[in-house]
């Protein structure tokens, strides 16, 4: 396909709620639904009235297509989002924190600085992106720490603190000593394997969130490994070959029984599925999942 200068005009928000009349949507009330456009951008809400065109192609509604269902979509995303990332917060810092603490008592509290302890491939790389989380840093005990110290970049317990779930997903992976990987996973009772596939996936799930994208019926590129005997509790649960949410919500959830015995996220979450009806089938829930045991209880 050729390509070809752009000439759309630019419309006004007015033109807008026009526009989706025009293609069949109803909108009881113009002026509030002007108001939100200009809150939301209509590029941002187009993506969740897409399940309600009945042709792509002329992008025509489905008969009784209203506004107000569509932007209850989009308030349920955005309180969906702020939940999973609230989770997602609580699992980082977690993760974090047995990284540094497991790799400072094998190796050394500059353990990073071991070339030999990591993959050659990606240990420069990942250590001048620590060393530039480092340099970027605020923190009163980094700058104290490197004022005050030879070494190159502080300790291990304190540079997790300024790196992001990506970047120790990186570091992760590239670490080479078996005992130190499987020691880091254990308390979380995950073969190193797994530990690292869902570092990957959970570090694209909280990027998605972050960026306040689309997150409710989102496919994502990475996705979490299976379990094949640990944990028990989640063996046969995941759905086989989804990229959707469901999963997601189901390795966050064990995580956060196994680092937050009391955290309230499956009633958080019940409470929104239920406050908001939205169909499950585009998060891929399974159709008898509140019935599964693991819904069912608390927390232990």
């Amino acid at each position: 396909m050729s390509k070809h200068p752009f000439n759309k005009p630019a419309t006004t928000f007015a033109q807008q709620v026009a526009l989706l009349q025009s293609r069949g949507m109803v909108i009881a009330d113009p002026a509030q639904a002007e108001f939100w456009l200009a809150q939301l951008n209509y590029y941002r809400l187009g993506a969740y009235w897409l399940p309600f065109e009945a042709s792509h192609a002329s992008h025509t509604f489905r008969p009784g297509t209203r506004f107000d269902d569509v932007l209850g979509l989009y308030f349920f995303d955005r309180e969906l989002r702020l939940l999973v990332l609230d989770a997602i917060e609580r699992v980082e810092v977690s993760l974090r924190t047995q990284w540094a603490y497991q790799l400072a008592h094998a190796h050394g509290p500059h353990a990073h600085l071991q070339a030999a302890l990591f993959d050659e491939r990606y240990w420069l790389d990942n250590l001048g992106a620590m060393n530039r989380e480092v340099q970027r840093s605020k923190e009163v005990f980094i700058k104290h720490l490197r004022d005050t110290y030879v070494e190159p970049l502080p300790p291990v317990w304190a540079v997790c603190e300024v790196m992001s779930l990506g970047l120790l997903s990186r570091w992760f992976d590239s670490l080479k000593p078996m005992p130190t990987r499987r020691v880091i996973a254990k308390p979380f009772g995950l073969d190193d394997g797994v530990l690292q596939s869902w570092l990957q996936h959970l570090t694209h799930v909280r990027n998605t969130c972050a960026h306040h994208a689309r997150l409710w019926n989102r496919e994502f590129t990475v996705t979490p490994q299976a379990p094949r005997s640990k944990p028990a509790r989640l063996v046969g649960l995941l759905v086989p070959g989804s990229r959707k949410l469901y999963n997601t919500l189901l390795i966050v959830t064990y995580l956060l029984d196994v680092m937050a015995p009391k955290h309230h996220l499956r009633e958080r979450l019940k409470h929104l599925l239920g406050e908001h009806a939205i169909p499950l089938t585009a998060m891929d829930f399974p159709v008898d999942w509140e019935t599964v045991a693991f819904w069912q209880e608390a927390a232990p």
